[in-house]
């Protein structure tokens, strides 16, 4: 055996300038933040592609993107202080506007691309459910990106591993964890949303001529939050008071997702397919 783990030291931070900018003060650049502002312009990139194909405008990606940008983050740091840390920033209400210091959750992320693209739809005349169908290709390809990001922070990783590929995460900010390999399930993630997208991806182009309504984005639900539920199993809880939790807050807030996609799917195969 080469190796018995690998220890992962790699700084969250790319670069600081310490200089003062004028209206900004000092700046931080840090790979979660290139990762997450990545995985948004891959996202846009195949959106774009398939909005031409089906000989949509530009104009109606970029928008689209707009919408889903900041509904995003409003989702995702919303769930993170609802689902995860309530007390905390009910004490603290200021400091929900601080993404830059952490917290943002899937769930609250796709419960905010719902609402983002329900109020894109109602603006620009289009189908919800084709929309969905459409966004739902690219979501796993930004999640797998930001997923590099956490890996990046060295946070949201697993329980201990003796498996050779178990990492050491040295700068975690949670000392007691920083000694001893663990799963490192940011990757598992990463690859496994990559793998989906792929899916969804290639589904989409070998079905142009019968798309029906509601596949891909049923698909979608299944196995990106199935997938999450797995994976959970193996992750060191984020919160301590999920540590005796039969199923912890990530995988009960998963079930309700996971059966919307198994409902979409079923009334999917009742419609007809339609040509894209």
């Amino acid at each position: 055996m080469l190796l018995d783990y690998i220890v992962w030291r790699v700084s969250p931070v790319i670069f600081t300038l310490s200089k003062n900018i004028p209206l900004i003060g000092g700046f931080t650049l840090r790979w979660y933040g290139v990762l997450f502002a990545l995985g948004f312009v891959a996202g846009y990139l195949v959106i774009l592609k398939i909005f031409k194909h089906e000989g949509i405008g530009e104009k109606d990606s970029d928008s689209l993107f707009g919408y889903m940008f900041v509904f995003t983050l409003i989702g995702a740091r919303l769930g993170h202080v609802f689902f995860y840390e309530p007390h905390y920033f009910l004490a603290h209400p200021m400091e929900i506007l601080y993404v830059w210091h952490g917290g943002l959750a899937s769930h609250g992320a796709a419960v905010g691309i719902l609402l983002g693209l329900y109020i894109y739809v109602k603006t620009h005349h289009k189908k919800y459910v084709w929309v969905l169908d459409r966004v739902a290709i690219v979501v796993p390809l930004a999640g797998s990106f930001i997923r590099m990001g956490n890996l990046m922070n060295s946070e949201i990783f697993g329980y201990p591993t003796h498996l050779p590929w178990g990492f050491v995460f040295v700068n975690s900010m949670d000392p007691a964890l920083a000694t001893g390999a663990h799963h490192p399930t940011q990757i598992y993630e990463a690859l496994g949303y990559l793998l989906i997208f792929f899916f969804l991806y290639h589904y989409y182009w070998h079905h142009t001529e019968g798309l029906k309504p509601g596949k891909l984005f049923g698909y979608f639900m299944v196995l990106v939050f199935g997938l999450r539920f797995f994976v959970e199993f193996l992750k060191e809880p984020q919160e301590i008071w999920e540590q005796h939790m039969l199923l912890n807050m990530g995988q009960l807030l998963s079930i309700p997702l996971i059966l919307t996609g198994i409902g979409v799917l079923i009334w999917s195969q009742k419609q007809k397919a339609r040509k894209v």
